[in-house]
């Protein structure tokens, strides 16, 4: 019996290989957990089309997030806080803050888990912030702490 793996199954092969297993492994064991389809043509090409889907998405979302990387290595993000008498701010700026003020800002939409702070925001300055943005893609803007 021909099989399609669904998924990678120790001991046999990774996700998408075609290989040929005996009857009673392939339909009471594979099939039925659904670790494996029958490999018939249609089940081939349909599995096929749907992987070229899949990348061409992919694509599609790294070209945006360069796009966004591109935009963001130009951006300068402008926060104002309550300063102390010795200069320093009362409490630190948060990634939330910060994701926050881009998307009021400049409507850019970033979840505070990709935002990497190097050290903690407590006094104004000029400081480089990373957004990590997938597939390997990152980001670098600067974010001016004035004083109020």
């Amino acid at each position: 019996m021909k099989i399609l793996l669904m998924e990678d199954v120790k001991g046999l092969g990774k996700t998408g290989e075609i290989h040929e297993v005996k009857d009673g492994y392939g339909q009471n064991f594979l099939i039925a957990k659904g670790k494996a389809k029958h490999a018939t043509n249609e089940v081939i090409n349909k599995y096929k089309a749907d992987q070229k889907k899949k990348e061409e998405l992919q694509a599609l979302q790294m070209a945006e997030r360069k796009q966004l990387a591109t935009s963001l290595n130009e951006l300068t993000l402008n926060i104002t806080r309550k300063v102390g008498a010795n200069g320093s701010l009362f409490g630190a700026i948060t990634k939330e803050e910060i994701a926050e003020a881009l998307e009021k800002s400049h409507r850019i939409s970033l979840d505070k888990k990709d935002i990497e702070l190097k050290s903690p925001i407590k006094s104004t300055g000029i400081y480089e912030i990373e957004a990590k943005l997938g597939y390997g893609i990152s980001g670098i803007f600067k974010i001016d702490v004035m004083a109020e």
